[in-house]
């Protein structure tokens, strides 16, 4: 018999719905299929459930046999059960369309529970009902594709076929489910703030734009919903967090997706030492509690998350990765000809501050693979951190790198709206020279602060890192059901042998 090409079995399974059709026995208009149980539990409990009729629905993802008797594994959310399909059982006119039936479709069946006589727990089916025909032919493994992106653009057909990502996404839940316990139990109350706004405020990145009409303005994706939230602490709530999307215009690549999952909470009278504390006991507790322990392996490597995490300060890491002190290096000058007797890469305008930030990201990142928290971060690239009263050209600032990436930022927040005002105004000139990152001014936040922001401790998490870490996967596009993707053309994605 002459192999059929793909264009002719699509055909095919058209024919044989539109014979359906023509039959009176349209499946897409049976409306529900209910009271089934899922094969798992049928499996798990099978000394209760042997014998017993039971109803199961579910994908057809094999099908063999011949003659008047067939098998078929049917795939429901839980897993996949075994139908033994006979004539004898289900009558001749029936069997001939259980026959007809193509893996990919999805049919709820009823039948009686048993084991055959190679061990598998399987359902005698008496009756199988088409619930929905599927006119696509799933492949059979992922390798066989020829765009390796499909998983990710075809996220429905990743998982049909490799049912065992769900479990990461069933993880993803768990996490998040446990960071919004953990703060609630601590007093935090959950808010929600714009995700469109007029100023692209809170975080140094390049926003999303758009365009309103009926106030014909131009408004932003968020970037970061920092300043909405330390409003709130104006207003009179003490502990407050949203765990929500993100947007930035910026590159893609393993960790970075221009929409994203953070979490960012806020604590009246605290600072950022108290965010440490919550950072390390949030992220372990987390681990614990979804995965039974606080030491998790991430691609070979062994991550402790125990608490207390390390603590060092920039200049101390660079001192110790690039064995350059810049404590002995005062004046912006200096800064910059050490910055190029070292290969490292500096614009003319860089202050002290800029080329300890570059020192630190050049030198220091890579050497970060346990939980470690890196303190005292230049005025310059902390516009909204509170300055260290030791020394000001600091600020009470930290961020937590794990594996070798960024995981969370925190401050004790600047509260001196004389201060908050300076900063943005130097934002501001950053932004005329070209640099698209720099913070808009926000007139109505500095006068927020005016009217009086508490003492307070601020923490930025980023939540889709968090689960890369705890579920094992390399890329934040394995931890997001729908990543961004560039579109392409559907009849180039139907290429599925």
């Amino acid at each position: 018999m002459e192999e059929l090409n793909l264009n002719e079995m699509l055909l095919i399974r058209r024919e044989k719905l539109k014979k359906l059709v023509d039959e009176g026995k349209d499946p897409h208009k049976i409306e529900n299929f209910k009271d089934v149980t899922y094969s798992k539990i049928i499996k798990d409990n099978y000394d209760e459930y042997e014998g017993k009729t039971v109803r199961v629905s579910g994908r057809i993802m094999t099908k063999r046999g011949h003659g008047k008797v067939n098998f078929m594994d049917l795939q429901d959310s839980a897993g996949r059960i075994q139908l033994f399909n006979r004539m004898n059982d289900i009558g001749e006119d029936d069997y001939e369309e259980v026959k007809d039936l193509d893996m990919g479709d999805i049919v709820g069946a009823e039948g009686e529970v048993f084991t055959t006589k190679t061990g598998e727990i399987s359902i005698r089916t008496k009756k199988l009902t088409l619930l929905t025909k599927s006119l696509q032919i799933l492949p059979e493994k992922w390798h066989g594709l020829k765009d390796p992106d499909l998983r990710y653009r075809q996220r429905y057909v990743d998982l049909i076929v490799n049912p065992e990502i769900k479990n990461v996404f069933v993880i993803r839940s768990k996490i998040i489910t446990a960071i919004r316990k953990f703060l609630d139990n601590r007093g935090f109350l959950e808010v929600e703030t714009p995700i469109l706004n007029t100023i692209a405020g809170g975080a140094n990145a390049r926003p999303f734009i758009t365009h309103h009409n009926t106030l014909d303005i131009d408004m932003y994706l968020r970037i970061a919903n920092e300043l909405y939230l330390k409003r709130l602490i104006v207003g009179g709530f003490d502990k407050v967090y949203e765990m929500g999307r993100m947007f930035r215009n910026e590159g893609m690549d393993h960790s970075h997706n221009p929409e994203y999952t953070a979490i960012e909470l806020y604590q009246a009278y605290g600072d950022y030492e108290d965010m440490m504390d919550i950072t390390e006991n949030m992220v372990s507790t987390v681990a614990q509690e979804v995965l039974g322990t606080m030491k998790v392996e991430y691609q070979g490597i062994e991550i402790d998350f125990t608490p207390p995490w390390n603590r060092i300060t920039m200049v101390d890491a660079i001192k110790k990765y690039a064995d350059v002190d810049f404590n002995d290096i005062s004046t912006d000058e200096e800064a910059r000809k050490i910055a190029k007797e070292k290969n490292v890469e500096v614009e003319e305008e860089f202050t002290r501050g800029h080329v300890i930030a570059e020192f630190f990201e050049t030198f220091c990142e890579e050497h970060l693979i346990q939980p470690t928290f890196i303190i005292k971060h230049p005025v310059e690239v902390s516009p909204l951190a509170k300055r260290d009263p030791e020394d000001p050209r600091f600020t009470q600032r930290f961020e937590a790198f794990v594996n070798a990436n960024e995981l969370a930022n925190a401050f004790s927040e600047l509260n001196d709206a004389i201060d908050q005002k300076s900063r943005f105004e130097d934002q501001v000139k950053a932004r005329e020279k070209g640099d698209e990152e720099a913070q808009m001014m926000d007139y109505d936040f500095i006068n927020s602060l005016e009217v009086g922001l508490p003492p307070t401790g601020g923490l930025g998490i980023g939540v889709d890192r968090l689960i890369m870490l705890l579920t094992n996967q390399s890329s934040i596009r394995d931890v997001l059901l729908f990543p961004t993707m560039k579109p392409v053309g559907i009849e180039k994605e139907k290429n599925m042998e």
